[in-house]
């Protein structure tokens, strides 16, 4: 599987995680709050590793976006303008998961997935740009 290919699946979980994040907010009653923000993470998270593979870089086994935004921002420097997200995203990759850690309602919740989702469309945007150029140049 070439890194390009590797790009394309994680994107395709990072885009499976955000529909989770949204279904598991606005289409589940109750709403689950937590499992909503841990999914925008993953979406966050697996999108930043994505990018990095299409650039030809295998990303660390970590699950702090701000780490990740950095490796990214060293690819493409526009991924500063994404900092503030990761920052907002990155306590619910791990504390959210367990009782008494991480108390979130629906506003930090619409929160979370309005971030997520501005990282994916972020990240969308440039790994397409990625692929079309690699298509154009093996033809």
């Amino acid at each position: 599987m070439t890194m390009l290919d590797l790009a394309k699946e994680w994107f395709r979980y990072a885009k499976s995680d955000l529909h989770t994040a949204v279904h598991m907010f606005y289409d589940v009653d109750p709403q689950e709050t937590e499992v909503s923000c841990y999914h925008s993470h993953q979406c966050a998270e697996k999108s930043l590793k994505a990018y990095l593979f299409a650039k030809g870089t295998a990303p660390p086994h970590t699950h702090d976006l701000v780490e990740l935004n950095h490796l990214c921002t060293a690819q493409k420097t526009d991924f500063s303008t994404m900092r503030q997200c990761c920052v907002s995203l990155n306590p619910y990759g791990v504390l959210v998961r367990y009782p008494n850690e991480l108390a979130v309602d629906d506003t930090v919740t619409k929160h979370a997935i309005e971030n997520a989702k501005e990282l994916f469309e972020f990240c969308e945007k440039l790994i397409n740009d990625i692929i079309r150029a690699a298509d154009s140049g093996s033809k």
